[in-house]
Order: C-alpha cells, then sequence, then structure tokens
C-alpha cells in the first residue's frame, strides 16, 4: 500500500510520520499495492472530519455531502484530552459522542479510518493529551518512559474495548477499516534519541496486542491561506498517477475549534482551512465539485491500477505517461505536464493530447480523456455573509437593543482561594489550563525618604499584599511620568494594570509567543497596586517536547526610570495569585447569574466586562470569549489583524504548494465571523454572554446569514465532457461535446436571472466575468432559455449552439446567474 497523501486547504502532504498500523483479521489486508477489503484490493478516498468540531445534529449531513463528493472513508482523530479531562473520569456525550460518529458513517455506507493517538496535533490544544499527564511523577511524553506508555495503552485500551462492544470493527461487519497509533513521529524522532525506536516498537506491539483483529494551519493575527483546487487536484491525480492507492484530504471538512480546545498557540476558532466543505457545513465550489469528479475519473480507473504496477514513460522535457496495463487487455493512462510555464501537446498511442502546464490528464481506457486536472467541469459559487438588522419579522423585539446586562470583572485578586507566593509562577503547571487566565498581584508602596526593609502590615490575611520601602530619595516619585513598568513574558498575551486601570498590553504570534512591555505608569504616593492578567491562546501542540513549553509572566518585572536609569527588581517579592476570573468562578457564562446589571447606560469600551443580549448572533468586538446558552463558541479576537503584505488578487496554481504562496485578507481580522451552530440556539430566549477582556461595543454586534450571491461556470470548446457522462465511445463522444452545467445550491430555488453570458473570448472570473474582443450574440437569450425557472440546467458548448463569432480560436462559454 502506497503512503497516505493528505490534501486539504493547506496543502497535499505525504505521510512522512511513523504510524503503527494494526490488523483486524482476515477481512482486512494490504499488499504492496492496495488495502484488501473481502479479498478485493481498492483504490480509496478518504477524507478527515472531525466529530467535535461540529455538532451531531450536522454530523449525517456533513457525512452524506461526503459520500456525494466521492470519498469512500471518513478519517478522524480521538481527543483524549477531551474523552478523559479528568483521570479516570470518561465523557462521550453531545459532540463527544465518538461511538454514534463512528455508527453514522457505517449508515451512510462509509469505511472509517480512527486514528486513536493518543497524540494527535491537529492544531488541537495541547496536541489532545489531557494536561494532568503533565503531573504525573517521572513522565516523559512520547518516548520510552514506563509512566507515559502506560496510561497511553490504558486509554487505548479504553477506545478499542468501545469500538469492539459496539462491533465497530470490520472483522465484526463494522466500518472501521484501519486504527493508527501516533501521529508525525518521523519529524521530531531525532530528539528522542534511542528511545524514538524502542518507543515506536514498543507502540506496534501495544497497538497489535489488543488484537482488535485492520491494517494499519490558520493563527490569529495571519493572512488566510487557501490552495487552488486545480493545484489539490493536480496532486491527488499525481498521487494516484505513481502508485498510489489510498489518500487523506486534512481536512475535507474542517469545522470549528469550540470552547478552548485550540492549540499553537493563536490557533483561530475557525478551522474551515479552505475544506471542500466549510466550517458551517456548506460546499465550497467549485472545490467540492471538481474534486469529487476527480474521484470519479480515478475510480473509473479502478479495476487496471489495482491489478499491476504502474509503468512511467517520458514524453519530453515535463512531460510523461503512466500506464496500468493488465494482461487481459484492461489499461488505464495518466498523462502529467509537470512544469510550470507552457502548456504543452504530446502524441501518445498514436493521438495527440493537450496537457495545460501543471495539469494531469486521465484516460481510463488509455485513449479517451474523462478529466484534466485545470479544466473545471463544476460550478462556482460566490457566498457572503450578510448582516442581519436587529429586528426581524420573527423576533422583532425591544430587548435587542435594550436587553443588555453586564457585570465588571474585579481588577486582581477578587477569589478566596488566591494564593501568595515569592517570585513569578510559570502559568500552565500553576493553572493547570483549567483557565486561560492567571493574575498575578502586587502591592507596591513608595517614599520619598525611608530605610531598606520588608514589612507586612499586621492584621494582613491571604489576600494582602507584602510592601517594599526604598531607601533614600524614591526616584519613582520625582516625576511619575518617568516611570516605566517592564514586564517579560513567555505569552501568550498580557495586561497591565496600575492601581485598578489599564496601563498597557501586550501580545505573542504564532511565531513568537513571548510578550515584552515597557509601559509608562504614574506612581502615587504611599501604596501603588500592580495587577498583571497573563493570558494563554491554546496551548504548544507540536514539536519534540511541547509539553515543556511554558507560558505566563517569568520575568524580570521591572521598576525603571527614565529619567535617573535607576531599576527595581519586583521579580522575586512576594506576588498573590488567582487562578482564572471572578466571572468563571460564579459560572457567568450560563447568563443565569443574578448578579447581571441592565441599565440604560451600556459600558463600552471599557475592558474586563462580562455582557449579556437576550437573543443575538455577534461578529466580534475587541478579544475575549463567548457562549451561546451555556455552549462555548470559542475565543474571538477581531482586533487581532492581519499584515497588509503577501495577498494577491489572484494564485497562480502552477508549481509547488506551501502555506504562504496563495493568501487573503491581509489587513482585516484574521477572524470576524464565528460559527454558532443552528442546535444551539432555541426558539427563543437565547442568551449569548461575551467576556471582552480588551473594550469594545456590544452593540455593534449582528446577525450575520450566509447567502450565495451568483452561481458561474466557464467551459471551452476542447473541455472533456463532464465526467458523469463519459463513455469510451467515439460515436457518442462527438454527439455530446463539452457541457456547461449550472444548479442551485438549494433544493427549493431556480434560477431567477442570467447576470452575464458569453460565448467567444470572456475574461475575466465569476464575479467579474466581462465580454472579450469576440461574443456571439444569441449567447444570453439562448442561456436564459434553457435556464431561466429551472433548478439545473445544461448547454452544450459548441457553435452548432450559438454560432460561431471568431472563426479558428477555441472558444468559450461563460455564464453567472442568480437563484431564488
Amino acid at each position: 500500500m502506497s503512503s497516505t497523501a493528505m490534501a486539504g486547504g493547506l496543502g497535499l502532504l505525504l505521510f512522512l510520520a511513523v504510524t503503527t498500523p494494526f490488523c483486524f483479521g482476515a477481512n482486512v489486508t494490504y499488499d504492496h499495492r492496495a488495502l484488501v477489503i473481502d479479498g478485493k484490493r481498492r483504490v480509496l478516498v478518504s477524507g478527515s472530519i472531525h466529530y467535535p468540531r461540529s455538532t451531531p445534529d450536522m454530523w449525517p449531513d456533513l457525512i452524506q455531502k461526503s459520500k456525494d463528493g466521492g470519498l469512500d472513508v471518513i478519517e478522524t482523530y480521538v481527543f483524549w484530552n477531551l474523552h478523559e479531562p479528568i483521570r479516570g473520569q470518561y465523557d462521550f456525550e453531545g459532540r463527544k459522542d465518538l461511538v454514534k460518529f463512528v455508527k453514522l458513517v457505517k449508515e451512510a455506507g462509509l469505511l472509517v479510518h480512527l486514528r486513536i493517538g493518543p497524540y494527535v496535533c491537529a492544531e488541537w490544544n495541547y496536541g489532545g493529551f489531557p494536561l494532568w499527564l503533565h503531573f504525573i511523577p517521572g513522565i516523559v511524553l512520547r518516548t520510552d518512559n514506563e509512566p507515559f506508555k502506560a496510561e497511553m495503552k490504558r486509554f487505548t485500551a479504553k477506545i478499542v474495548d468501545m469500538m469492539k462492544q459496539e462491533n465497530l470493527y470490520a472483522s465484526q461487519g463494522g466500518p472501521i477499516i484501519l486504527s493508527q497509533i501516533e501521529n508525525e513521529y518521523g519529524n521530531i524522532d531525532s530528539a528522542y534519541g534511542n528511545s524514538a525506536k524502542t518507543y515506536i516498537n514498543w507502540a506496534a506491539a501495544m497497538a497489535t496486542s489488543l488484537d482488535t483483529g485492520c491494517p494499519g494551519f490558520s493563527s490569529f493575527g495571519d493572512p488566510l491561506p487557501y490552495r487552488p483546487v486545480e493545484d489539490l487536484a493536480f496532486s491527488v491525480a499525481r498521487f494516484y498517477q505513481l502508485g498510489g492507492t489510498f489518500q487523506n484530504y486534512y481536512m475535507y471538512h474542517g469545522g470549528t475549534n469550540f470552547g478552548r480546545s485550540t492549540g499553537g498557540p493563536f490557533i483561530t476558532t475557525s478551522y474551515d482551512y479552505d475544506a471542500p466543505i466549510d466550517e458551517y457545513g456548506l460546499l465550497r465550489q467549485p472545490k467540492w465539485g471538481h474534486l469529487k469528479d476527480v474521484h470519479k475519473a480515478i475510480k473509473l480507473c479502478e479495476e487496471a491500477m489495482v491489478a499491476t504496477d504502474p509503468k512511467t514513460t517520458s514524453l519530453g522535457s515535463n512531460l510523461e505517461a503512466t500506464v496500468y496495463k493488465t494482461g487481459s487487455g484492461k489499461c488505464a493512462a495518466f498523462l502529467a505536464n509537470v512544469g510550470t510555464q507552457s502548456d504543452a501537446t504530446v502524441k501518445f498511442n498514436g493521438n495527440s493530447y493537450n496537457l495545460p502546464a501543471w495539469s494531469v490528464s486521465i484516460l481510463p481506457d488509455c485513449k479517451n480523456v474523462v478529466l484534466n486536472t485545470a479544466k473545471i467541469n463544476s460550478v462556482s459559487t460566490i457566498t457572503k455573509f450578510v448582516r442581519q438588522p436587529w429586528k426581524d419579522d420573527t423576533t422583532a423585539t425591544d430587548a435587542f437593543v435594550s436587553g443588555w446586562s453586564w457585570i465588571n470583572e474585579p481588577v486582581g485578586i477578587s477569589s478566596e482561594s488566591a494564593f501568595t507566593k515569592p517570585g513569578l509562577l510559570e502559568q500552565i503547571n500553576t493553572t493547570a489550563d483549567q483557565s486561560d487566565y492567571l493574575w498575578y498581584s502586587l502591592r507596591y508602596k513608595t517614599f520619598q525618604k525611608c530605610q531598606c526593609f520588608l514589612t507586612k502590615s499586621s492584621g494582613f490575611n491571604i489576600l494582602d499584599f507584602f510592601s517594599i520601602e526604598m531607601k533614600g530619595d524614591e526616584p519613582f516619585l520625582e516625576d511619575g511620568s518617568q516611570t516605566v513598568l517592564h514586564v517579560d513574558s513567555l505569552g501568550h498575551v498580557l495586561y497591565a494594570f496600575i492601581n485598578g486601570k489599564l496601563a498597557g498590553s501586550g501580545k505573542g504570534g504564532s511565531s513568537n509567543s513571548k510578550v515584552s512591555i515597557d509601559v509608562p505608569i504614574s506612581l502615587q504616593p504611599g501604596k501603588n497596586k500592580i495587577d498583571l492578567l497573563s493570558l494563554t491562546v491554546g496551548l504548544a501542540n507540536y514539536g519534540a517536547f511541547f509539553d515543556m513549553r511554558g507560558a505566563g509572566v517569568t520575568g524580570p518585572v521591572q521598576l525603571k526610570s527614565s529619567k535617573n536609569g535607576s531599576t527595581i527588581d519586583l521579580s522575586s517579592q512576594q506576588w498573590t495569585y488567582q487562578i482564572g476570573l471572578q466571572g468563571e468562578e460564579l459560572g457567568l457564562a450560563s447568563g443565569a447569574s443574578s448578579l447581571w446589571t441592565t441599565e440604560p447606560n451600556l459600558p463600552k469600551n471599557q475592558p474586563l466586562v462580562w455582557y449579556k443580549p437576550l437573543a443575538l448572533d455577534f461578529t466580534g468586538l475587541g478579544k475575549g470569549q463567548a457562549w451561546i446558552n451555556g455552549q462555548s463558541i470559542g475565543r474571538y479576537w477581531p482586533t487581532n489583524v492581519a499584515g497588509n503584505s503577501g495577498c494577491t488578487g489572484s494564485c497562480n496554481y502552477r508549481g509547488s504548494y506551501s502555506s504562504s504562496k496563495c493568501l487573503k485578507n491581509c489587513g482585516k481580522p484574521s477572524q470576524q465571523l464565528y460559527h454558532v451552530p443552528r442546535s444551539w440556539l432555541n426558539p427563543s430566549g437565547n442568551i449569548l454572554v461575551l467576556f471582552e477582556e480588551m473594550g469594545g461595543n456590544p452593540t455593534q454586534l449582528s446577525f450575520a446569514t450566509r447567502e450565495t450571491q451568483s452561481i458561474c461556470s466557464r467551459i471551452s470548446e476542447n473541455h472533456p465532457l463532464p465526467v458523469d457522462m463519459w463513455t469510451s465511445d467515439d460515436e457518442t463522444r462527438k454527439t455530446a461535446g463539452p457541457t456547461l452545467s449550472l444548479a442551485c445550491p438549494l433544493a427549493n430555488q431556480v434560477i431567477s436571472e442570467i447576470k452575464f453570458a458569453s460565448f467567444g473570448t470572456p475574461r475575466g472570473t465569476c464575479g467579474s466575468f466581462s465580454h472579450g474582443r469576440c461574443s456571439s450574440k444569441m449567447a444570453h437569450s439562448v442561456v436564459e432559455k434553457a435556464c431561466i425557472g429551472s433548478r439545473s440546467c445544461s448547454i452544450g458548448v459548441s457553435v452548432s449552439t450559438f454560432g460561431d463569432p471568431c472563426a479558428g480560436i477555441t472558444k468559450s462559454l461563460a455564464v453567472e446567474a442568480s437563484c431564488t
């Protein structure tokens, strides 16, 4: 079996990691060519859908759209920290219902590749490991370490036993044909030395011993990467051309990082991934449709592909033919132009074929082209989020505007569980990731004339603070504007408050999470209160020893006089700590507290405020977290704007892909729109709770719905037939010819308007088509007659339909329409 490949919004990657397959018995095996299921070699197409990144009511539709798109297998990770947040206490309810997800895949007639991990990476918090592992004495993750191996085996056995009990393995009549232990280990194994080999050998033996019976990135502050479908289709076709038989799209549906599940750090709440099915469960066109055609074309070659090994020959510079030919006469061929500059015409088996640069043509009979990866037959769509008014006919109520309530989060220490320690504590070891937030608090006394000593005032309790008194003239009181507070932090975000007021802030980034701030402050005579609020934005999930990376204020924390150069280091003083916020302790996320304030003067642009509207979808504020009816939507941060460089109006799909090649959204928020699953909404009485850290105006929030603005297609005279119409019969092919097809996205819609139609040399892309130097005068009326009033329509692309506006050149038909 060839190496599994991953293809998604961020690229097609070969599985370079060490993975450990294990066998489910006689029903599923593999040989040098392919997986063998019930004695038959199979060419399989797989796609990743992570069950907790969508909701159970979305699962059936996502699975069906995957099947309709030509997938055979659904791949998912199993997320250890999701299912065992507390050691020995398991949770498989709601979005965590793994058994239900696998059963739904089976009901749809698809297979399952179950990646148990337990390390998953996946831009998931802590790589999927539960943080309590970190506190087991003597443990070292992902190496030949007995405490780790014991915990890993226990969890893996738990998942395998669950699947067995429900008869979900292939040998039991279930859909699971592959399981996998570990992930991406080959990328980092050298860092673990000799222990890496003994560990992976142990993992293989452990997996086999379970006797299951089968073989086996978007960040806040960054622009959004995307991958043109022509390049993705080229990579997929090349994989199968060169001998691959099992390929996986990472992701086929990315979904949403609900709650605090994001890793990174700084991974966005959206995990859309530019996938064929978008974050909201809608088809991304033309990507979904074109890949569907690629899958169909490859399946037309399956019989020849599994019967023999491929043979590749050169047809010229950057040109090659790969043939699968059996002794019984079955033949399939792939013709490839791997050059990035020039189209080419090649001779193969006595016939001529046009090959656009960076494309593959697929010939199921070694003669007729069913598909070229650079020529899209699928419909394209233009969609946008449309902001909705505060009121509509079904939910009109003054509460939309006047129903806001709020609670101010106290600055600094407010909990009886606060504690005092000397020096600065690393955040993850302190909070155990129970909250994003950790308060560091200190009281500092200023004196103009004093002796140097450390005191603790009488009557202080655990919530009080030690003070330091300085000898001689106080350098920080002569001119308060000359005092600077310097703080170094391992990350990820930091707010500094002086005497209860926000003085400054800083943030790290995906490439460097550390924070260093220098904040001009004014100190007052007597006691001064310094409160530092440190935040994590997801924990590291990748790299050797990623679990050892820290966060929080580790110092130094200094007061500096820019006037005379004096510096006082506060790092080793007695600091008081509070894990989490008062609002978290009070359970404000549910919206049920009696402490909410409702008054006409809603506080705006103020930090550390909890807000609660009665019924609202939202598009963003400053930075914070949001909950709808007690369900966590995730972290929002629309004020974190991507840089202005790197994006282009269009992306040349030709050539090797990288995540920085094709970028969009420069100069805009990395994420402004946040997914609220419909199943989380009630018919009325919905409550959205926001915790706003930076300061914002919640009245600017609005409903937003995804709407399709246009559907488009562009087909040339030299396009192959649609894959569904493919035939090896020459006469039938001549009669049919290239065909443009349109279809409205929803079953209750019809094509209501033809916005543009041109047969000749049209220019531009969907949404910006224009007439070229020649265009048939008949095009618009012909398309209107064929399409208006129908949900879908098909039109032959030929001069017999539209006349010949410019003889001697290859013509195209471009159409943009709208549906209602």
